[in-house]
């Protein structure tokens, strides 16, 4: 119920009920509500696959990037409290850091995910404050400059985490060298006929001699 009800309100009441909705095969998606509920909206429910990067890999990888930015931009830790001027609490960040996202262009589309969205660019305080005033009230003045501070803030974490995940993937996924004749070891993480608990087993199997070589990912 739980699920039904964060759909509800992060998904249908933002952008209505989707045609198709692309899930992994947890408890939650497999459970006879969530099934019903697909009947009921005329939804179709699509379950992805283990390391299969066509469907989820892309979200997996965002997931992660938001994760190390929240990590970087919350450690920051700034709130104005009006009787103790600076605190520290981390969810009051959020909604910076998220206005942050939308705004700034991501490496995957191309484009700022608010346009993508809503087909606008949001305006932003700096953007609506007239420049003619004479005078400021002192309050709203060091409001503005901490929201100012807090967005530069979200905007340089942000592109940190861009820069730390695109450099963990291109490691990670380094074309190989290999060639025919080569000695190689064999990672056992996707064997499923390895007997004994896989726990205390060796993570390598090998090394093996490359025969053929299959691919282009494979030279």
């Amino acid at each position: 119920m739980d699920t039904a009800l964060l759909i509800w309100k992060r998904v249908v009441s933002w952008n209505g009920i989707f045609e198709n909705i692309i899930s992994d095969r947890d408890f939650k998606f497999t459970s006879a509500l969530w099934k019903n509920l697909h009947q009921l909206f005329g939804t179709k429910s699509s379950f992805s696959s283990a390391y299969h990067p066509q469907t989820n890999d892309l979200a997996e990888g965002m997931i992660q990037t938001l994760e190390d930015m929240v990590r970087r931009f919350c450690a920051y830790g700034l709130e104005l409290n009006y009787c103790n001027g600076f605190t520290h609490y981390w969810c009051t960040l959020l909604p910076e850091l998220e206005l942050a996202c939308k705004i700034s262009i991501h490496a995957s589309t191309n484009k700022i995910p608010a346009i993508l969205e809503k087909g606008w660019n949001p305006r932003l305080p700096q953007d609506s404050l007239g420049k003619d005033l004479v005078e400021i009230h002192p309050t709203a003045s060091s409001l503005k400059g901490i929201l100012d501070k807090s967005r530069k803030h979200a905007v340089r974490c942000m592109e940190d985490s861009f820069a730390y995940a695109k450099d963990k993937f291109e490691k990670s996924h380094a074309i190989p060298d290999f060639k025919v004749g080569d000695l190689v070891l064999v990672s056992t993480i996707k064997l499923n006929n390895i007997k004994g608990c896989k726990i205390l087993n060796y993570s390598f199997k090998g090394p093996f001699f490359i025969k053929p070589l299959h691919g282009e990912k494979s030279c």
